[in-house]
């Protein structure tokens, strides 16, 4: 695909969605929740993310990695992402993330997160272009990731998990925690592992 074809799959007529009061019973969006850690964790923790949020990338560079260590990778927290579009271009990088499948979705997204700086400047069609060489480096096939990035279907059902989910949790900004049930703001590593212990 072109990459002006690739842009104009993408850009859909989405972003109107996000201000709509749409009610949803249940979620039959068949979108599933990208998750680290194990099921039976006694921690819960859901972060709510941005992929061209700055404070996201921030947090995924200065508290994730320890976080990971210390509490998913020992059991202590079953960690999941969902991620919020505030610009069709956080809807684009996830679109790139979860075509990787659930293997490489936080791979994806570390590299999306570490690199956001690069790709996430310029026109539309740079940005797409940026994105798409991201789906390649990790490895995705490229029949593969144009037919992700085409999936306008796929791509409306996204908007609306999001904006369920974003209801749901009432989440106005990014990053945000929901831990065991109950609203946790953004923070260093030290006071996010201090309210950690103190649930186990």
């Amino acid at each position: 695909m072109k990459r002006r074809e690739f842009t104009a799959a993408l850009t859909l007529s989405l972003i109107p969605a996000f201000t709509g009061g749409i009610a949803f019973a249940q979620d039959e969006s068949g979108i599933k929740d990208m998750t680290l850690g194990a099921d039976d964790a006694p921690i819960t923790v859901i972060e709510y993310a941005s992929y061209t949020c700055p404070h996201c990338a921030n947090f995924h560079k200065a508290v994730f990695d320890k976080l990971k260590e210390n509490y998913i990778d020992t059991g202590k927290v079953k960690f999941i992402y969902r991620e919020v579009y505030f610009d069709r271009y956080g809807l684009w990088a996830s679109m790139i993330a979860r075509c990787g499948g659930d293997m490489r979705f936080f791979g994806i997204s570390d590299m999306l997160y570490d690199t956001q700086s690069e790709w996430a400047k310029g026109e539309p069609a740079d940005i797409a272009e940026n994105l798409r060489k991201i789906g390649l480096k990790a490895g995705i096939e490229q029949d593969a990731l144009d037919a992700c990035m085409a999936d306008g279907e796929t791509a409306q059902k996204l908007v609306e998990w999001y904006q369920k989910n974003a209801t749901a949790d009432d989440i106005t900004g990014t990053p945000s925690f929901i831990i065991n049930g109950e609203p946790f703001g953004n923070a260093n590593y030290e006071d996010f592992s201090k309210h950690l212990d103190s649930l186990l």
